[in-house]
């Protein structure tokens, strides 16, 4: 599982992602078990570097053998790169928008990528995956988020995650631990008064009447926050889900460490914590050419 964050205030927007991966094989009963948790996959990207562009992803850690970090690389290469059989994807650096950019990711991810791969495999076992597309339109000032949703083997049209001038706190993954916190109560409540009895009827209007007085998502993230307030607050909502979670009977499904990256006009997408499997001291960066 995962716990992933985006986080938008008038001065950027923050990224933020834990690293764990869980390997789901059969158990001895023949029903989906959790094999192993490994806490270094990677879920933040920078899209195309030297633009303030960024991805994040939750579900499904991989497409077949490629897990989501490389292909989301892949995807880069083609935005960036004139090259034999990428005629069409380059980047307009003066034009671009990111619904565009959103529009050929899931093209990539969905249409070339998992409809290939996975086109043939029943409904019921494909597997669900979420893409954030993220960043500055070109010329824009104000940030954009375009969500990517294959669910049951269907992808619609990426849309907009809120209004371009709307600031907010969205969540994906393991959701109910925030959904706890942010709103007052777990995402379960709905079930729960429905099977003591509460109708239909009556339970959206408790449901509004309940989430208006205890929610709290607006409370904390303030459209004028400064970024590193707004890194600060991206980090802690992410930690506090690995802890929970750490603590929590079953497997540690959100865990290792906690990935965060900022998106402004001016400095563009800056890391602010990442892991590397390397050392950076004896792997200075290479420049690339077209």
């Amino acid at each position: 599982m995962t716990i992933a964050i985006s986080l938008k205030v008038h001065d950027g927007l923050v990224l933020a992602a834990d690293s764990a991966t869980t390997l789901v094989g059969a158990g001895a009963s023949g029903t989906p078990a959790v094999i192993n948790v490994y806490n270094n996959a990677n879920k933040v990207f920078n899209l195309y570097k030297g633009l303030p562009i960024g991805g994040m992803t939750w579900g499904a850690g991989s497409i077949g053998y490629a897990s989501i970090a490389t292909l989301a690389k892949d995807f880069r290469e083609r935005l960036t790169y004139a090259k034999a059989g990428y005629e069409g994807w380059q980047l307009n650096r003066d034009s671009y928008t990111i619904e565009q950019v959103a529009n050929l990711a899931r093209h990539y991810l969905f249409e070339e990528q998992y409809q290939s791969i996975l086109g043939a495999v029943s409904t019921n076992l494909k597997p669900s995956l979420g893409f954030l597309v993220t960043g500055y339109s070109a010329g824009s000032g104000l940030a954009e988020e375009w969500l990517i949703e294959i669910d049951s083997g269907q992808c619609p049209a990426p849309r907009l995650l809120q209004a371009a001038d709307a600031t907010g706190v969205s969540w994906f993954g393991q959701r109910d631990v925030l959904h706890r916190l942010l709103m007052g109560y777990s995402e379960r409540l709905p079930g729960v008064l429905d099977g003591m009895g509460v109708s239909q009827q009556d339970l959206d209007p408790v449901m509004n009447t309940i989430q208006t007085a205890l929610r709290a998502d607006q409370a904390v993230v303030q459209p004028p926050m400064p970024i590193q307030d707004a890194i600060d607050l991206a980090a802690f909502l992410a930690e506090t889900t690995a802890q929970f979670t750490r603590f929590a009977a079953g497997p540690n499904t959100v865990g290792g460490e906690i990935e965060v990256a900022a998106i402004t006009k001016h400095e563009g997408f800056k890391w602010v914590r990442r892991k590397h499997y390397y050392d950076v001291r004896f792997n200075p960066p290479v420049a690339h050419s077209s």
